[in-house]
C-alpha cells in the first residue's frame, strides 16, 4: 500500500492491491487496525502507515499526524467507508473514489483530509 500526502492541496491519493483494500475495509468496519506502508513514489510526502480506531464520532475522521493516516469515527459511518473500500477492492477495471467532506455530508467528519482511494487496476478506465 503506498500513500501520498500532497501538503499544498491537503489531499491524499491511496494505491493499494485488491487484498490491501480489503484488509484496510476490514479494519474499518471493525475499528480497530493498524499498517506499515511502503512509499516508492518520489511525489507528494509519503505516509509510512496507517492507523484506525473505533471513536463515538460522529462521522468517520480522515488526518494525517506525522507521517501516519489516522481513520477514526463510530461504527455506523465507518461502515459506509468500508463499504466504499470493498467496493474499490472488487473492481474490474480502472476507477477512483474521492472521499471529500463537505457540509451535510452523510458520513465522513468536519475537518477531513481529502482522500482519492485508486482501483488497484489503475486511477482510470481502460476504455
Amino acid at each position: 500500500m503506498e500513500i501520498l500526502s500532497y501538503p499544498n492541496s491537503r489531499e491524499l491519493c491511496l494505491v493499494a492491491t485488491t487484498t490491501e483494500l480489503s484488509r484496510l475495509a476490514a479494519a474499518v468496519a471493525a475499528g480497530e487496525g493498524s499498517f506499515a506502508c511502503s512509499p516508492t513514489s518520489p511525489q507528494g510526502r509519503a505516509v509510512t502507515a496507517v492507523r484506525v480506531v473505533g471513536t463515538a464520532g460522529p462521522g468517520v475522521r480522515v488526518d494525517v499526524s506525522e507521517g501516519t493516516l489516522l481513520i477514526d469515527g463510530d461504527a455506523e459511518a465507518r461502515a459506509v467507508l468500508a463499504d466504499n473500500l470493498r467496493d474499490m477492492a472488487a473492481m474490474e477495471d480502472g476507477g477512483h473514489l474521492h472521499v471529500d467532506h463537505f457540509p451535510g455530508h452523510p458520513y465522513l467528519a468536519a475537518g477531513s483530509v481529502p482522500l482519492v482511494v485508486e482501483s488497484p487496476h489503475g486511477g482510470m478506465p481502460r476504455r
